[in-house]
């Protein structure tokens, strides 16, 4: 089959599970009573889709990370540790950042596009199957659940590391049997649904928590951590902490990655993932390929240390450019900016006489004011732009220029409302002793990556990485 005819099958089953979107259930009642009714009806319905394809995740030892921040990052690391260990290793990752297929990945590889269109076809012949016994239409998230079943079912997968989408207690995900769970950082974010305090947020990520598996956490904050340990006890799981500074110490912080030491086994870990908060996602990631080994999974110590070594994440800290040095990064929360601005100075320094330039743009939805206030004192110019996704509005780009006034910014700001615009502005205005950063929402990052790395070539390529 030619690549003509395989992008023409990947984009038509793109199309048909997009079409599905907008049949997401309205928000309605936001009381926890009503949020919880409509997400157990959920996911019953996605219980009786599964049920319909054989329950394709039976047999299929499953680790299901979650977390309001590194949660994508963390489940890549380990995915990266499990493949470099010899394990025929499943990954989910939510949401993609320029195509769809980036969400199921076998080892390294992203799933064919022609089996990405056999799963789209059978998933949604159940669905109509489904739908013609109890009427209405299952919607995109329900969708997905089977074709990732399908997926590590047709690949023989030996171990799943699925990525919760949003929350955590009411995720679509949340239907898996996990041996193995893992809870990040916790901030605010989705407030809409989760709610606007701490430990709201945090009761829903502990909601991933299973009867007797344990759950390694680097939540630090105290109100989060008493969710987390209530939900255990009730459970009965094991909890494994992650910590700076107690289970490991960071050494270096730079443009071309970062380093730390485990404060247990004194085992040195090198990543090409710029970051300090790379730091905390990859310890978090060995504390959890060290809990799958005394589970008996067959993980040598030197595979965790070269799984570390190799994990790529795009979107996050990624250099894409050298001049003008340009750097993506989704940093889609408060708690996302502030560890991206504290590590600006590594992550992207300005030569003498350059300007640090941003191209920011965020979903309505999100916590807009407290970002910016983060960012603006590292930049000297503001690009504002509206991220482009289906059925999630971006916040006006006006709107957040004028966010940024009202914070005191002094700086030069520009107002591009389409994301390839603004980035040909940034592109058009900045002088080799510049640098650009592109951040805030993921969809910002996929709108503009392929730029770098267009969308075809990732698909038939099967890659994220240039080759």
């Amino acid at each position: 089959m030619d690549n003509q005819l395989r992008l023409h099958r990947y984009l038509d089953a793109v199309q048909a599970t997009d079409a599905l979107i907008e049949s997401a259930y309205a928000p309605g009642d936001s009381s926890l009573a009503a949020v919880e009714a409509r997400a157990r009806h959920r996911m019953a319905r996605v219980r009786a889709l599964l049920a319909d394809l054989g329950d394709p995740f039976a047999g299929i030892p499953l680790v299901h990370i979650g977390g309001t921040s590194g949660k994508g990052s963390t489940s890549t690391f380990l995915h990266s540790i499990l493949h470099s260990a010899g394990l025929r290793s499943g990954l989910h990752t939510s949401p993609y950042l320029q195509v769809a297929t980036e969400k199921l990945q076998l080892g390294s590889r992203l799933v064919d596009p022609d089996h990405f269109a056999d799963l789209v076809d059978e998933v949604l012949a159940a669905a109509t199957a489904w739908s013609a016994r109890n009427g209405g239409r299952l919607t995109y998230g329900e969708i997905w659940m089977g074709l990732i079943g399908g997926f590590f079912r047709d690949h023989n997968v030996k171990i799943g590391v699925i990525e919760v989408g949003a929350g955590g207690r009411f995720d679509l995900t949340n239907v898996i049997t996990p041996v193995l769970s893992v809870i990040t950082e916790v901030g605010l974010d989705h407030i809409q649904t989760l709610g606007d305090t701490i430990e709201q947020i945090a009761w829903h990520k502990a909601g991933i928590i299973k009867a007797g598996a344990p759950v390694v956490t680097a939540v630090t904050d105290p109100a989060a951590l008493a969710r987390i340990f209530e939900e255990a006890e009730a459970t009965g799981s094991q909890v494994i902490r992650v910590i700076e500074g107690e289970t490991y110490r960071i050494e270096s912080v730079e443009s071309s990655g970062v380093a730390w030491t485990d404060l247990e086994t004194g085992e040195r870990f090198e990543s090409s993932l710029p970051g300090r908060f790379q730091a905390a996602n990859g310890a978090t990631a060995v504390a959890a390929a060290r809990a799958l080994q005394r589970l008996g999974f067959a993980i040598p110590d030197g595979a965790i240390v070269a799984g570390i070594a190799k994990a790529r994440i795009p979107g996050r800290a990624e250099i894409v450019q050298r001049e003008p040095l340009t750097l993506l990064d989704g940093a889609h929360n408060p708690q996302k900016v502030e560890a991206l601005a504290r590590d600006i100075d590594q992550l992207l320094p300005v030569q003498p006489g350059g300007r640090r330039i941003a191209l920011f743009g965020m979903l309505d939805a999100k916590t807009h004011s407290d970002a910016l206030m983060t960012l603006l004192p590292k930049i000297d110019l503001l690009i504002a732009t509206s991220p482009r996704v289906t059925a999630k509005p971006g916040l006006d780009a006006e709107r957040l220029a004028e966010v940024a006034r009202a914070s005191g910014f002094t700086g030069e700001i520009i107002v591009d409302p389409e994301p390839r615009a603004a980035l040909d502005r940034a592109l058009g205005i900045a002088n080799r002793n510049d640098a650009i950063f592109i951040t805030g929402s993921l969809y910002l990052i996929g709108n503009l990556r392929g730029h770098w790395q267009p969308d075809d070539e990732i698909v038939l390529k099967r890659t994220q990485w240039p080759r």
